[in-house]
């Protein structure tokens, strides 16, 4: 998927990651620490750390997914469309003389 048209993940990509979250929320909540988190989900520290900060501030609730950040998109369909049909045309059809 490209980014235009919405983001690299899927909507059950993020619904995995969510449920990832609320598991480690459990250890946490036993008592593990950042590296454990790391190390039992195959996450950073940096992520097992804020996900810890996350639960003490709004609980399970603020680990919940939060939809795709970033931008959204401005183009319309249409837009996409052409702009694809473009990208696949390749620079040689806009006069350059090697495809990078």
């Amino acid at each position: 998927m490209r980014y235009s048209q919405g983001g690299g993940l899927t909507a059950e990509e993020c619904a995995r990651r969510e449920r990832v979250r609320l598991a480690a929320a459990q250890w946490i909540e036993e008592g593990a620490t950042d590296h454990e988190v790391a190390v039992r989900f195959r996450v950073t520290r940096m992520s097992a750390n804020r996900w810890r900060r996350a639960l003490a501030d709004g609980g399970r609730p603020a680990l919940a997914s939060k939809g795709p950040g970033g931008a959204r998109c401005k183009l319309t369909p249409a837009r996409l469309e052409e702009l694809q049909a473009l990208l696949e045309a390749g620079p040689a059809t806009w006069g350059w003389t090697d495809q990078c």
